[in-house]
């Protein structure tokens, strides 16, 4: 919305309060909404939640206008490609029809943007305001993050070949209502699933569809629980089949998002800059070959789903701001064997590598403490999944054994015993 004052156009930028120039969003101009800005600085620090504005309209669009579907339906399972001209970069395709949106009982406390898909309080926070959580707070977080993490555990206990990305939509959000709790992203910005499941080329942001995951698969599941009005988010990269873990460079890109995840929880504590974690990343992401995703950053989680701080996964980045204790926030490093540009399908969500290489990615939501950092969705001794070797890489230095402790140096208590 443009604010004007005794004929003066200002600067839709965050917190900015100068006059606004001829520069518009493009974005904006495609749909024609006018959006004016003071400067192309205003218009870059800004662009983090401006662009959510995008997302919000785009699906609206596609609420009223669906996209017309020119691939014939299956006749023996009625399953089609929505979008049959794509060029896609990979082999995958997406498989619909989806199913219906799944409800979530009214006696669950659901978050703002449940009904209407608009999260106003990450619209209005300040990206510079970094909440620090109280005592009664942070056992709301841990609380959370249990679950969050026994939800994970579930969805990855039934991952083989056969079994759709919609089913694993469907046992994430029976196991989120159990615990009386809201699927996170159910909704946020119109997403139409409870969880983000994201195969082989898929970085992040995966819809839940009728695939059916084949042995050789990589699926990375994310999931994040609303519950006493805070969020916990987590994710892992799993391998389906025994081809998958036969697969040398779909181990090695696993292994290194894995890998990378706990380098950079090692650098955690007061006075850590938010800048570090992305050079370390990026270090280790290097050394096997690898590189970084640049789009998607880590990000504060609490009583909303996505605020300050901004963590950067890539090195040389310009984040500003120092950890302090009671900070709440997530590392989720997105490593691709190919190169680190993406692309984003016609759905507005999903992510892929722009030369369809194989990706992994890792995460946790983490609590600064005043002597260094608490994993809040730590694995534990029974989770599935865990570290690999390479195949065919001899007395490789990554753990066969999922349930040990990170072999990073500073991390402890990465697991819950």
């Amino acid at each position: 919305m443009i604010s004007e004052t005794a004929g003066i156009r200002r600067c839709i930028g965050v917190e900015c309060q100068n006059p606004a120039g001829d520069l518009q969003c493009p974005s904006c101009l495609k749909v024609g909404k006018e959006s004016y800005f003071c400067s192309q600085d205003c218009f870059k620090k800004s662009w983090g939640e401006h662009k959510g504005l995008h997302k919000s309209k785009s699906n609206s669009f596609r609420n009223i206008f669906p996209p017309k579907v020119v691939s014939e339906p299956d006749p023996a399972t009625g399953n089609y490609n929505p979008f049959p001209t794509y060029p896609f970069t990979g082999s995958l395709r997406p498989v619909y029809p989806l199913s219906p949106k799944r409800q979530v009982p009214t006696t669950i406390p659901y978050p703002e943007y449940a009904k209407d898909g608009t999260p106003r309080s990450e619209q209005r926070a300040g990206r510079n305001t970094i909440a620090i959580l109280t005592k009664k707070e942070q056992e709301r977080m841990r609380k959370v993050c249990r679950m969050a993490r026994e939800v994970l555990d579930i969805a990855a206990g039934e991952i083989k070949p056969g079994v759709t990305t919609d089913f694993l939509d469907e046992v994430v959000h029976r196991a989120c209502v159990e615990r009386n709790s809201y699927p996170s992203p159910l909704n946020y910005y119109h997403f139409p699933k409870s969880v983000c499941t994201s195969v082989n080329e898929v970085i992040c942001h995966g819809i839940p569809d009728q695939r059916v995951l084949v042995d050789g698969d990589i699926i990375n599941i994310d999931v994040t629980l609303y519950h006493g009005g805070f969020h916990g988010d987590l994710n892992e990269t799993y391998y389906v089949g025994d081809r998958a873990l036969a697969d040398p460079d779909a181990v090695r890109v696993t292994e290194t998002s894995r890998e990378c995840l706990d380098h950079a929880i090692a650098l955690v504590k007061p006075g850590m800059l938010f800048r570090d974690p992305g050079r370390a990343i990026e270090k280790h992401a290097k050394s096997k070959s690898c590189h970084v995703v640049k789009t998607y950053c880590g990000h504060g989680v609490n009583q909303m789903f996505h605020c300050a701080p901004t963590i950067p996964h890539y090195a040389k980045n310009k984040a500003v701001g120092t950890a302090k204790p009671g900070m709440c926030f997530t590392i989720e490093p997105m490593i691709n064997l190919g190169t680190h540009a993406d692309k984003t399908w016609p759905d507005d969500w999903t992510s892929v590598t722009a030369d369809g290489s194989r990706t992994a990615q890792f995460e946790h939501t983490l609590l600064v403490t005043e002597d260094g950092v608490e994993v809040l969705t730590a694995r534990t001794q029974n989770s599935p999944g865990g570290p690999v070797r390479i195949p065919g890489v001899a007395n490789g230095d990554t753990p066969l054994n999922g349930n040990q402790e990170s072999t990073v140096e500073g991390i402890k208590n990465i697991e819950i015993k």
